[in-house]
């Protein structure tokens, strides 16, 4: 009987599929990520270690450093399937970084296509998260110096108008109010003073008792929400450009990871081949 004779080996016993390039940019970009998630969870920790417990606890809805963490440690998570799977060339953890991180896309995705075709009930949202800052402002630092800001920035007073700001109790325009800051908005409302040296702090004292155009003339009567559409609408390139940078690195990760588990099935699919003609006495 002639032996039968052994086929031409189409890839040496040193080939692998798997390209080091794929998975060590893999892992490098996942890396990259892994230590800016733990950067964000520190500094959110620290946030909230160094505020005192019943303002946190009152402006828990809001707070910047709790949303900081839960950020932090979900792409803590995601980035580390990411790093393991590939530097392992682990398939299940390959595909766990995949998906998630495709969910992550499609709900960017579809919250922003629900924010411009739902935008009545996306700017009653608005309104309603200024609100309960605003009734909170003085309850939390970080919280008060955010709103302060914001409306220094866009040139505004409250939500829709200065007088929002008799939702919290230190400048309500009731009566029975005995706050020093009654019927007042914070200074951050005031219109500047061209070559000011000191900052007036109670420039706002009983700004909500007067009618628009008096108020106008001292403070933003104008509230943040209309400045904010505004300030969209004239920023729609440099928006896109900010959803665009946010959108490549997760389509690239996608991407990467999927080329990867490829390559790996091919790898085992040519192991699973040699050991059978291994075995194969007539090989």
């Amino acid at each position: 009987m002639a032996r039968r004779p052994r086929a031409p080996a189409a890839y040496g016993e040193d080939f692998s599929f798997v390209s080091p390039l794929v998975k060590y940019l893999l892992f490098f970009f996942n890396m990259l990520f892994w230590v800016i998630s733990m950067v964000m969870v520190a500094v959110g920790i620290y946030a909230r270690l160094m505020k005192h417990a019943e303002a946190a606890l009152a402006c828990l809805a809001v707070d910047p450093a709790i949303l900081l963490i839960v950020v932090g440690v979900l792409m803590f998570l995601l980035t580390f399937c990411g790093c393991i799977g590939s530097l392992r060339e682990n398939i299940c953890l390959l595909q766990t970084f995949s998906l998630c991180l495709t969910i992550v896309f499609l709900l960017q995705l579809a919250a922003g296509i629900l924010g411009f075709v739902f935008s009545d009930k996306a700017r009653g949202k608005v309104n309603e998260i200024i609100n309960n800052a605003i009734v909170h402002y003085r309850d939390d630092l970080d919280l008060q110096n955010l709103i302060d800001f914001g409306q220094k920035k866009f040139g505004c007073c409250g939500g829709i108008s200065y007088k929002d700001w008799s939702l919290n109790m230190y400048f309500n325009c009731s009566e029975d109010n005995p706050s020093r800051e009654r019927c007042s908005v914070p200074y951050s409302c005031c219109l500047p003073i061209p070559n000011q040296a000191v900052i007036n702090t109670m420039c706002g004292q009983g700004m909500q008792a007067l009618d628009y155009l008096e108020a106008s003339k001292i403070i933003y009567t104008n509230g943040c929400i209309d400045r904010l559409v505004n300030w969209i609408h004239s920023n729609l390139f440099v928006l896109g450009g900010v959803a665009l940078g946010l959108a490549i690195p997760q389509l690239v990760g996608i991407l990467l990871s999927m080329i990867l588990m490829s390559q790996i099935k091919d790898q085992i699919k040519l192991q699973l081949y040699n050991q059978q003609h291994r075995a194969d006495p007539w090989y």
